[in-house]
Formats: structure tokens, C-alpha cells, sequence
């Protein structure tokens, strides 16, 4: 079994493995300092626990190497994909091509068979142990060194694209199935739904492990730093809402849940520390009769806070809509802090879209709702393109009573108004009609006011706030609710 500290080797050897414990408990600190620089807490607590199971863990098996440091030093299991890719630029399988797997079929003239080694993929991830003995990885690492090669401006390197091209592995499913199916004892089987999604499954793994062989390469022969530039993922959390593509924002939305249990933690233990109110001076003063009308005990009134209204203007035009989506998504698993949620959208007009979002309270498809607004509700009159103004002055005009001295208002959007006159005046309006009044911006401040964006002069009539990615919102949010 290849070590999981590949060329860390030592002289002096550490419970048999041929590694120094201080070149171990030196690389571990490193590994563990990379982590907390993409944003995964470790405590102190956490790295002596993975160093004590560097103790017990047979650190000649890289796959329990692996798992052990996972189950000491990360919470969350959305971290995990950062996780396992810094691990593999510290703690690499090896150095150069794996060995453990048979040579890959080659032609009468020497080269390589590409449909032999396509053949072969296809038996190898049809074999349910394939991976767990390594095999399945050495194939792939020969694979890599045969086909994944180019020459690059910056001299040799080695492609995922390069490997995938040449095997093609989407076009082997319904060969995986009808050998699995075969494997199972089920003759008629490969045409089967269940075959067909475990194949389509080990074909994504396939990828997945192609990636990570390409990236060891690629660090071996560049360094560690240069292929993390690139080679390791960002923590949902900190993904920009507005470079997001459609798999980022799936795993954005899976954070929501942990997310908003964390906010509403946060929100309750704000309202607990708020229950003792103003003191009650005429029922201190009476409790005071017996000592002589001195206040020795300070009697408080019962506060009766009252649950806010949120009125939310949201823009979902497509260059923001990804981010309003989440906004409301987020809010919405909030919402039995407020007594009432009302949400109206925009892109050149508003209009109201709460029934949207109202029909299952307890299970709201956000995206979906957003997707049945955009084709019904009246929000494009004009030419299409955002236009805050527009939408300001429609709100100031059809909907201002809903804004109310126990509401507040929630603004979601990128203040890029195209050119159109900005309304300030109708800005000022709600901000004087509303209790409070914010603005989420997913733009980076820097960028107010560049181009279109008229966001810094909206900031100076609204308290405005940076939400680039669900980190951020997630700190505002807590911050400003309950209102």
C-alpha cells in the first residue's frame, strides 16, 4: 500500500513507518494551517486530536489515513470536498505512476488501444472492489501518464479534459451496466434503471478521480502552492453569488438549512437577553414604601415585543436572480420571527409575488416560485432590463401602504440601473415610511458606482451592505433581525 506521506521519508522512523515524528507532526500543522487559510475552523482542540490519531491509524492505508483527519478536523460535511482535495496536495499517493494494475493494451506498432483501454475502463469500474484495493486508481494514473499529457506555454503538464476526451467514459454506461448486471448473475439486467444509475454514478467517480490524479501530477511537477491556485474548490460559503454557476448555487442551497438553524439560534438568544425591559417607576417606587422610600430593588416592565413585518423588493433579473433566490430562500426558513412576509420583485416593474411563496409554507420551492412569477407576474413593461427607478417610484406609487411603523423594509439587488434616472426621491420615500430600511448588495463595494451602478448614491439614502457570498449574508442577517 503506497504511504500517504508519498515523499516524506526519514531517516529516523516513527511507529515503523519509515517517517520522523517531526517531519510528520510539522507536515500535519502545515496541512491543518491550509485548511483554516480557506476558511475550515480548526481549533487547537481539533489538531491535537488528529495528531493522537496519527497514533492509532495505520498510516500505511491512506484511505483510514484520510478519514481519521476528517473525523478530527472537520464539522461541516459540506467542507469535505476542500477538505479531500487539500489532503491530496499534502498527502499524495505517491510520487510519478502508480503501480498495482495490469499494463494498458496496446497496438501491434507499440501504441496505445485507445477502444482496449476504453474495454478495460469499463470492466474496472463495473468490479465493486476496483477502488477499495487501488486498483481502479493505478489504472487511471497509467491512463493519465499515457493520454493526459500535453505541452503547454509553460512546458509539459498533464490535463483532466486530455483523459477524458480520449476515453470517453459517458459512452461506456450501458457497457458498465450489462457488466454489473452480468457480475450479479442477471443476464437481462444491464438494461435495467437501478444498473444504468449505479454505472452513470461510477462514471462521475471516474471523473472525479481523474481530477485528483491530474492535480497530484501537475503538483509533483509544479509545487503544491501553484496547483492549489486552481485544484482546490471553494467552501460554499464562501462562493460569490454572482460568479456562481448552476452546480455552486445547488451546493449553496444545501447550506441554507445549517445556515438558518444557526441564525435562528442567534436571533433566539437575542430575544431571551431582551425580556427584562425598561424599569417601572411607579412599581419600584411602591415596592419601595418598605424601606423607608428608598429604591433598593429596581422593578422592570414586562416587555412585549411584538414580531416585526418584513417587506421584501427583491430584483430578479438574471444577473442577480441567483442571489435574490437564495435572500429568499434563507429568509423564508427565518420566517415565524416575523408575523408577516411580504414580497414584492422587480426587473423593470414591481409587483407583488407574496402568494408565490405563501401556497406551502412548509415546503417552498423557491426556484420554482421565481420560475412561475417571471411568467406571470407583471414585471417587465419597459424594455427588459433592470430599471431600479422605475421599480422604485411603481412601489412609492401602487404599494407604499404596505410599509408600516412595525415594518421594515429588505432591498436584494445590484443598484445597476442601466442608465435610467435612479428616483432617489422614491427611495427616500419608503426609507421615510418604513421603521427600518436595508439594502443586501451582492456586488463588491468597491464596485459602487462604477459603470451603470448607481448603488452609492442609493447607500447614502439607505444603510446599504456587501452579501457577495452566503458567509457574508449570513453575519448581515444576523446582525439586522429581528428588527
Amino acid at each position: 500500500m503506497t504511504s500517504p506521506l508519498g515523499p516524506f521519508r526519514s531517516g529516523r522512523t516513527a511507529a515503523g513507518t519509515g517517517w520522523a515524528p517531526d517531519h510528520l507532526v510539522g507536515h500535519l500543522t502545515g496541512f491543518v494551517e491550509d485548511l483554516r487559510g480557506r476558511g475550515i475552523v480548526v481549533g487547537p482542540a481539533a489538531l491535537i486530536d488528529a495528531a493522537s490519531a496519527t497514533e492509532v491509524l495505520n498510516l500505511l492505508d491512506r484511505s483510514s489515513f484520510r478519514e481519521g483527519l476528517a473525523c478530527t478536523l472537520i464539522s461541516d460535511q459540506g467542507q469535505r470536498p476542500v477538505f479531500d482535495a487539500v489532503f491530496d496536495l499534502w498527502f499524495p499517493a505517491g510520487a510519478g505512476k502508480l503501480s498495482g494494475a495490469d499494463e494498458l493494451p496496446t497496438r501491434p506498432d507499440g501504441r496505445l488501444d485507445v477502444e482496449g483501454v476504453r474495454q478495460a475502463v469499463a470492466q474496472m469500474l463495473a468490479d465493486d472492489t476496483a477502488e477499495n484495493d487501488g486498483r481502479l486508481a493505478a489504472m487511471i494514473s497509467q491512463i493519465v501518464d499515457q493520454v493526459g499529457g500535453y505541452q503547454s506555454a509553460r512546458g509539459p503538464a498533464f490535463s483532466t479534459y486530455e483523459v477524458m476526451s480520449t476515453v470517453r467514459p459517458q459512452t461506456l454506461i450501458a457497457a458498465i451496466a450489462a457488466a454489473m448486471a452480468a457480475a450479479a448473475g442477471d443476464a437481462e439486467g444491464g438494461t435495467q434503471a437501478r444498473y444504468r444509475r449505479s454505472a452513470a454514478g461510477r462514471v462521475d467517480r471516474f471523473g472525479e478521480l481523474v481530477g485528483a490524479e491530474t492535480r497530484r501530477r501537475m503538483a509533483e511537477r509544479k509545487g503544491r502552492e501553484q496547483v492549489a491556485e486552481y485544484g482546490v474548490p471553494t467552501l460554499p460559503e464562501h462562493i460569490e453569488f454572482l460568479a456562481a454557476g448552476r452546480a455552486e448555487m445547488a451546493a449553496l442551497r444545501r447550506t441554507i438549512d445549517p445556515l438558518a438553524r444557526l441564525l435562528a439560534a442567534k436571533l433566539e438568544v437575542r430575544r431571551r437577553r431582551a425580556r427584562r425591559g425598561v424599569v417601572d417607576v411607579r412599581k419600584t417606587m411602591r415596592a419601595s414604601m418598605s424601606t423607608g422610600g428608598i429604591p433598593v430593588e429596581l422593578i422592570y416592565a414586562r416587555p412585549r415585543p411584538a414580531r416585526p413585518e418584513l417587506v421584501i423588493m427583491c430584483d430578479v433579473s438574471g444577473s442577480v436572480s441567483g442571489f435574490s433566490q437564495f435572500t429568499l430562500q434563507l429568509v423564508y426558513a427565518l420566517r415565524q420571527h416575523f408575523s408577516a412576509v411580504r414580497v414584492f420583485a422587480f426587473v423593470d416593474s414591481v409587483d407583488e409575488v407574496t402568494d408565490f411563496f405563501a401556497r406551502n409554507p412548509d415546503d417552498i420551492d423557491i426556484a420554482g416560485a421565481v420560475g412561475q412569477m417571471l411568467g406571470t407576474a407583471r414585471l417587465i413593461t419597459r424594455d427588459g432590463h433592470s430599471d431600479y427607478g422605475h421599480a422604485l417610484s411603481g412601489f412609492a406609487e401602487h404599494h407604499i401602504d404596505s410599509l408600516t411603523h412595525r415594518g421594515a423594509l429588505l432591498i436584494l439587488g445590484d443598484g445597476r440601473n442601466n442608465y435610467h434616472d435612479a428616483r432617489y426621491e422614491a427611495l427616500r420615500a419608503l426609507v421615510d415610511r418604513a421603521r427600518h430600511a436595508y439594502w443586501l448588495n451582492p456586488e463588491a463595494r468597491d464596485l459602487w458606482g462604477s459603470g451603470d451602478s448607481v448603488a452609492d448614491n442609493y447607500a447614502s439614502i439607505i444603510e446599504m451592505h456587501e452579501c457577495r457570498n452566503a458567509g457574508q449574508l449570513g453575519r448581515v442577517i444576523a446582525d439586522l433581525l429581528p428588527v
